[in-house]
């Protein structure tokens, strides 16, 4: 251990300074969450900077880092269209999402994504069903970021893979459960920066040490690699299609993305904030994607796509030891940066949308039931990653899948077409339920990814059940869609009734 210490010093000290500022940022997050609104949202009082290097903190991952940047190893150059995507879709959250997603939770004082469903479609049963799907859902993405981080601290620190797991879990669970969204926001920024530094030294040393960008054209002249750049590379197009989709629809649907969008405080954020998160995950993810391609000159008989960044960082020949250091460091805030969130966003969900909702919890019991909720749903992935159910990229497209399938017409159709009601809801989150599973157990999956069927039948769901149902014609509805006009004649009537 003292021969560690000393020679993986630097390492040691970022640790020590990155824990003093996750219980700074507890500290002053447990001061600004005295109310719900206040923990879970920050009290929408973020900026576009702050909120825009969240959201790119949120998505990308130990997932990227780690399970991400190896499957490239696998399934060859067409992976770079899932990184494509990404930024795509990042573009599409921000520019159609953000704005009116923003607009209508300050018009119902929504604070949950569930509760949106709610506000939107006067159904108490939708935000219950969704509740329960993020439940599930970010329980497979906690263990999934559980596994890569735990993979990373066994090969490089040698430090047992259920030790690494007790540990991470430790950490984010103590400040997540007492900071909150402002804690959580707050060591956002600060991990972002690490990450986008971390991506470009990982690029630079592994292009380094294959001899340049030049070394993709020996990947391509050689018979032993030129299957690489093929379009059905390593696995079907369409499943790749599929998982690229399902990945990439998240950064649209995903309550942890979304939920940063909740914390804005006006327009003018929105339209700062999009130059941001563009920008971050533009070079996040181009740097990571390529590694796994470019590791087929370092590593020979890979078993595991997901131990090969961990097995290149610990490389002497490729990165001298502060940087590796480093790295180590970079690979572990991104792990918290989307661990605190998902946490955050499943507690809520737990406690707020489904048992709050169930048993009818008193308001003043909503932040600590929360706190507990973020704590059970901790335990819940810890004990799962201890054993984990599939790799890193499965793990986490299967979360993406259930959200693309289920929640994408709700609320991208919700924000923008009047018609949307609570059975058109209720339908598309059980159509796309059922569509997985039934798709996923006969092996169809293998020839074309679940999500696309799952979202396709969805959203054919939504429409059909919204066009031969009245529409919801709520208060809450017709002041998003009608805007002013609408609070204006409501305000001279209800003038007119006092005059009467």
């Amino acid at each position: 251990m003292t021969e560690f210490v000393f020679q993986h010093w630097f390492a040691v000290i970022l640790l020590f300074a990155y824990t003093a500022l996750l219980v700074a940022h507890a500290r002053i997050g447990f001061r600004s969450g005295s109310n719900l609104s206040g923990y879970l949202i920050g009290g929408r009082k973020m900026s576009g900077v702050v909120i825009g290097v969240s959201f790119v903190a949120t998505f990308a991952s130990s997932n990227s880092y780690i399970g991400l940047a190896g499957k490239g190893y696998d399934y060859g150059a067409p992976w770079l269209l899932f990184a494509l995507m990404i930024v795509i879709f990042t573009y599409v959250a921000w520019r159609f999402v953000a704005g009116p997603l923003r607009r209508f939770t300050e018009i119902t004082n929504a604070l949950t994504v569930p509760e949106f469903f709610e506000a939107r479609f006067s159904s108490r049963a939708a935000r219950i069903l969704a509740g329960l799907i993020i439940v599930i859902s970010s329980i497979f993405y906690l263990v999934a970021i559980f596994k890569g981080s735990s993979n990373l601290f066994q090969v490089f620190l040698d430090i047992p893979y259920r030790l690494s797991v007790l540990a991470m879990f430790i950490v984010v669970l103590l400040y997540t459960s007492v900071g909150g969204f402002v804690s959580v926001v707050r060591t956002d920024v600060w991990q972002g920066g690490l990450m986008v530094l971390g991506s470009l030294l990982l690029f630079y040393f592994i292009t380094k040490a294959t001899g340049g960008i030049s070394s993709i054209v020996e990947l391509i002249e050689s018979p032993e690699t030129n299957w690489l750049f093929s379009w059905n590379a390593g696995t079907a197009f369409l499943v790749l299609i599929g998982i690229s989709l399902a990945g990439s629809m998240k950064l649209l649907i995903d309550p942890r993305q979304l939920s940063r969008f909740y914390g804005l405080r006006d327009e003018r954020s929105v339209a700062v904030g999009i130059y941001w998160a563009i920008g971050g995950l533009l070079l996040i993810q181009f740097c990571l994607f390529p590694i796994g391609i470019y590791a087929h000159h370092l590593v020979v008989e890979v078993a595991d796509s997901d131990l090969i960044v961990p097995t290149l960082v610990q490389r002497s020949d490729i990165f001298p030891v502060l940087i590796a250091d480093f790295l180590v460091i970079a690979i572990l805030s991104a792990a918290m940066s989307s661990m605190d969130s998902v946490l955050l966003v499943s507690g809520s969900a737990a406690v707020k949308d489904v048992v709050g909702q169930l048993f009818n919890l008193k308001p003043e019991h909503d932040v600590p039931f929360t706190r507990i909720g973020v704590v059970i749903c901790a335990v819940v992935a810890a004990l799962i990653a201890l054993n984990p159910p599939g790799g890193i990229v499965e793990l986490t497209i299967i979360s993406g899948s259930l959200y693309a399938a289920c929640f994408a017409p709700a609320v991208l159709l919700g924000l923008y077409w009047r018609r949307g009601n609570a059975a058109a809801a209720l339908s598309s989150f059980a159509i796309g339920i059922l569509t997985i599973v039934f798709w996923r157990s006969i092996g169809w999956n293998a020839h074309i990814h679940e999500v696309i069927p799952a979202l396709s039948l969805s959203l054919v769901a939504y429409v059909v059940v919204s066009l031969s149902t009245d529409a919801n014609r709520t208060e809450n509805v017709a002041a998003f869609f009608d805007g002013e006009d609408h609070l204006v004649s409501q305000s001279t009537e209800e003038t007119s009734k006092v005059a009467h």
